[in-house]
């Protein structure tokens, strides 16, 4: 348009309207949208908001300066106000507030000190200013901490034009009242029935730059670590200590060498190092090829699977001697025992058990003396209904008192050896000429009647059994070897100082190797406070959530 064209008079929009629909294609198709935007620029609201902005632009050249702070004050020289003269009292009153500057609401002080649960915690004060509208945010309940957590934030509400509350914060006080142990439900209505101001003691969640795609990666250490041994760690006082079993978070792995982690259940918040899966292989590789004794993580960690079952053939050939293991199955084989890992770390995830799910596998394994196998026929024996047993396979003949299905399943050596050729047993045994066996469908059999199976097997079965189908518990069994120990065998045992040394260390043995796959481990002292404590851990099993491998929960 030409440089004397005003904005603010009729003809001017119409040059305005004019020039735009010279831009559009004259096709019968646009007749609407001219008739629309003719409409639009005859409207009075468009030429008075377009004067508002040039005097704005004025105001913001030339800077003035009010003449007086309280202009209201003449007001008062003029007498009663009238009803016709309340506008120029609200005007006079705008005035005063933008020279003075008081565009802020009056919020009391902020606390002199902060909670003594929150030293260690950064903790952010956010006053807000609402009338009857919401909050305009929502928040749920952490299932892993407790934690309430600012779930959403709706767009244009008083959280979000704050900017003061975001996604992922930690909602701990409202007005001074601690609602950690309130419901979600019961602190949303405290929010919304606030009016005012509104005081909100917050955690605040990571900036979305700062996070790390690992942040929500937890892993399960397969070893023990102590930082102040470990010459290779770049500050020992950063290091985190841990113990194999214990959860950690990693909350980064951007150096490959060095991860940050924190120890799930631990109040320090602050992440520390570990070192990474792939350094710890390295150098677990190069200790090995030198035959390194005093490395900080011992090579003991490795775990090749031949090792397993020479040992257990060692265990069992020591059974065989024993008085209390007459009638147990021979040395057992699984299939595929032939290379070489390390045990570092396991990604794992929370598995919450849900009602209708079938019941998770409960495995039981022991060392010399533990007597497992009583100890699992107790707890089905008193609620058969709830647990059931995983009937296994013989080649030997059925005895006058036995009932096909309910000791075993007795089969001939043929369709038992063709059995072995499909994969069908978890593991089996030749004992006196007679083979022995558990088998999948045994267990299944058991699972799909919504009952618990309890399985007692050979370490070295777990390879197999390890899956999302199952989802085994492992118990390792073993007897308490101290003073006073023979009375869990019976006052009658004949049990020597050897025996006992070698029960000691066929326990050291199994928890070396097969550790790292234990859920829990039950000391036993005598048969009744073992079978107590077995049935406490079967009822939380069940009910409460437990670390498993990652694979085991994702879809």
């Amino acid at each position: 348009p030409p440089h004397n064209f005003s904005f603010f008079n009729t003809q001017g929009l119409h040059e305005i309207l004019a020039l735009l629909t010279s831009q559009l294609h004259p096709d019968a198709n646009h007749k609407e949208d001219l008739v629309f935007l003719k409409d639009v620029f005859s409207e009075k609201s468009i030429g008075y908001l377009m004067k508002i902005h040039e005097k704005l632009k004025q105001y913001e050249k030339h800077s003035p300066t009010p003449v007086l702070h309280s202009a209201s004050c003449l007001a008062e020289d003029v007498g009663p106000i009238r009803s016709e003269y309340i506008f120029s009292l609200a005007v006079l009153s705008a005035h005063d507030t933008v020279a003075q500057k008081k565009f802020d609401p009056v919020l009391p002080p902020l606390p002199d000190d902060l909670d003594d649960d929150l030293e260690e915690e950064s903790v952010k004060i956010v006053r807000l200013v609402k009338n009857k509208e919401p909050l305009g945010a929502t928040i749920r309940r952490d299932e892993a901490t407790g934690a309430v957590i600012v779930a959403r934030i709706m767009r244009g509400g008083a959280a979000d034009r704050s900017g003061l509350v975001h996604v992922g914060d930690e909602l701990r006080e409202v007005n001074g009242n601690l609602i950690t142990h309130k419901r979600p439900d019961e602190i949303s209505q405290i929010l919304s029935q606030s009016q005012g101001s509104i005081t909100l003691k917050i955690i605040p969640a990571v900036a979305d730059d700062d996070k790390m795609k690992e942040s929500k990666v937890y892993i399960r250490a397969l070893f023990d670590y102590t930082p102040f041994e470990d010459k290779a760690t770049p500050c020992q006082e950063a290091g985190l200590p841990f113990k194999r079993g214990d959860i950690l978070q990693v909350v980064s792995q951007e150096d490959p060498t060095w991860w940050q982690a924190k120890r799930v259940g631990d109040c320090n918040l602050r992440a520390a190092l570990v070192p990474s899966a792939q350094f710890q292989e390295r150098r677990l590789r190069y200790r090995m090829k030198m035959g390194s004794v005093s490395a900080p993580i011992s090579p003991k960690h490795l775990y090749p699977k031949t090792t397993f079952v020479s040992l257990t053939a060692s265990l069992r050939r020591s059974f065989r001697h024993r008085k209390d293991r007459q009638g147990s199955p021979g040395e057992a084989h699984t299939p595929d025992a032939n290379h070489t890992e390390f045990l570092i770390y396991e990604e794992v995830a929370q598995y919450f058990p849900r009602p209708g799910e079938r019941p998770r596998l409960i495995t039981l394994i022991g060392s010399l003396g533990a007597r497992i196998a009583e100890l699992k026929q107790k707890v089905i024996a008193e609620n058969p209904r709830r647990y059931g047993l995983a009937v296994p396979h013989t080649t030997r003949a059925r005895k006058s008192h036995e009932r096909e299905g309910v000791e075993y399943h007795f089969i001939s050596k043929a369709a038992f050896e063709a059995d072995i050729q499909n994969g069908k047993f978890i593991e089996y045994g030749e004992y006196k000429e007679n083979l022995y066996g558990t088998s999948l469908d045994s267990i299944h059999r058991v699972l799909d009647q919504n009952k618990v199976c309890l399985v007692d097997v050979q370490p070295e079965a777990l390879k197999t059994l390890r899956t999302a189908e199952f989802k085994p518990y492992v118990i390792f069994v073993r007897p308490r070897i101290g003073d006073g120990q023979r009375k869990q065998f019976g006052s009658s045992s004949s049990l020597s100082d050897d025996d006992l040394q070698e029960m000691k260390q066929s326990a050291e043995q199994m928890d070396e190797c097969y550790g790292h796959w234990v859920d829990y481990v039950l000391v036993k002292e005598d048969p009744a406070s073992a079978l107590a404590e077995l049935q406490v851990v079967l009822e939380k099993v069940q009910m409460e959530p437990q670390w498993v491998p990652a694979s085991w929960v994702r879809r």
